[in-house]
């Protein structure tokens, strides 16, 4: 098969994210027909149709979404390629540079990013971390890193979206950072939490925790449905109802409730990172990771 040229890559990424072929023209200082000519080469060389074309404009076949993906880490791999080599050979604090991207849940970018961040800058100023809030549902923050938005994700690796294990899957890396239990979080002083509605959000009772949950009686079906986990907590402190939470959501818990253990059979989450392999072998990355790990010890 003829190999795809870093243009006609960047023709591939700009189609999938402006939806249109005359909108990556504009975006890539180019004609359409110019744009139109340079995918027809590349479904040539590729042996499969990348885009679906009707008069909404483009959108990619599973085909295409395969290869825009894997376009934008051939990409970035452009774009790290002389930071990487500028580094060897340095000392350790000033080899590393660079942006470096980043996806996690909500809950992860508060609370378990924070002081590795700091770390990391600390050691290697010249890394410029970039952290987008991906919610976990669907192919969540997994599905970022594998589409090449986000050079390293936080995920919960057996949770809701695609199922990951620690070591890899779905040709992404991964490594456990925590395990973490669930609790009953209940307004402060109420004498009987297990009476109350239950208060979920989407994000929350994983394919990890789901067999638990239908083997508990006294939990009732969702009452209210919110947006996040920190409304939850604050709508469980405002006395409407209890919920189930793992502990990287009960960071911000006030006086306002109560958190009681659900014992050694309740629920527990794994926390972890996804990274792609030629992603993990840069240095911004791994100095990241080991920050990352450095919380457990």
């Amino acid at each position: 098969m003829a190999e795809l040229a870093p243009h006609e890559l960047r023709v591939l990424v700009a189609v999938a994210e402006t939806g249109g072929f005359s909108a990556a023209a504009v975006r890539l200082g180019l004609t359409q027909s110019a744009v139109s000519h340079s995918v027809r080469g590349s479904e040539a060389k590729v042996g499969a149709v990348l885009f679906e074309r009707g008069r909404g404009g483009a959108s990619p076949t599973p085909a295409g979404e395969r290869a825009v993906g894997l376009a934008r880490r051939i990409l970035r791999l452009y774009e790290v390629l002389g930071a990487e080599a500028r580094g060897a050979g340095r000392e350790p604090a000033d080899a590393a540079g660079g942006v470096l991207r980043i996806a996690a849940f909500r809950s992860a970018a508060l609370h378990l990013l924070p002081p590795a961040l700091e770390r990391l800058t600390a050691r290697h100023p010249g890394i410029r971390p970039e952290v987008r809030v991906v919610r976990e549902l669907g192919a969540g923050t997994a599905g970022e890193v594998a589409a090449g938005r986000a050079d390293l994700g936080i995920a919960t690796l057996n949770g809701a979206g695609p199922v990951l294990r620690e070591g890899g899957a779905a040709g992404l890396l991964t490594g456990v950072l925590r395990e973490e239990a669930y609790a009953l979080v209940h307004p402060a002083g109420h004498p009987d939490p297990k009476a109350l509605p239950l208060l979920d959000w989407d994000e929350n009772c994983g394919s990890y925790t789901r067999d638990w949950w239908r083997a508990q009686d006294w939990i009732p079906r969702a009452t209210v449905k919110a947006e996040d986990d920190a409304m939850v907590l604050t709508m469980v402190g405002r006395g409407l109802g209890m919920a189930i939470l793992p502990e990287l959501s009960l960071c911000e818990a006030t006086d306002a409730v109560d958190i009681t253990g659900l014992g050694p059979s309740g629920p527990v989450r794994r926390v972890g990172y996804v990274t792609t392999p030629e992603s993990a072998s840069t240095l911004a990355v791994r100095a990241l990771i080991r920050e990352l790990r450095s919380e457990k010890a």
